[in-house]
C-alpha cells in the first residue's frame, strides 16, 4: 500500500470544506432550529433581526468560505505557535 503525504491529505480536506461552505451549504434547510425555533414556539420570533435574506445567498457563500478561511488560518498559527515552543524544560 502506498503512504500518502500529509499535504494531499490536507489538501483535500481543504477542499472538500471549501465545497461544503460554499456550495453545498445553499441547499441547507430553512426551516427553523435552535434558539429560532424556540422563538417560534414562544411567540417572540417577530421581534427578530433577520439580516440573511433569500436574494443574499451568494455574499452568505462568501462569507462562510472567508470565515472558514479565517478559523483555518487560526487554528494553523495556533498550532504553529505550540510547536514552535521551547519545550527544553528551562
Amino acid at each position: 500500500m502506498r503512504k500518502v503525504r500529509t499535504r494531499w491529505v490536507l489538501l483535500g480536506g481543504l477542499v472538500v470544506a471549501l465545497l461544503l461552505a460554499g456550495v453545498v451549504s445553499f441547499f441547507a434547510s430553512t426551516a427553523p432550529d435552535g434558539l429560532n425555533r424556540v422563538a417560534e414556539d414562544q411567540g417572540f420570533s417577530h421581534t427578530a433581526e433577520h439580516r440573511d435574506a433569500p436574494s443574499d445567498r451568494v455574499p452568505a457563500g462568501v462569507a462562510r468560505v472567508g470565515g472558514l478561511l479565517l478559523v483555518l488560518a487560526l487554528g494553523a498559527a495556533v498550532t504553529y505557535a505550540v510547536r514552535r515552543r521551547d519545550t527544553s524544560g528551562d
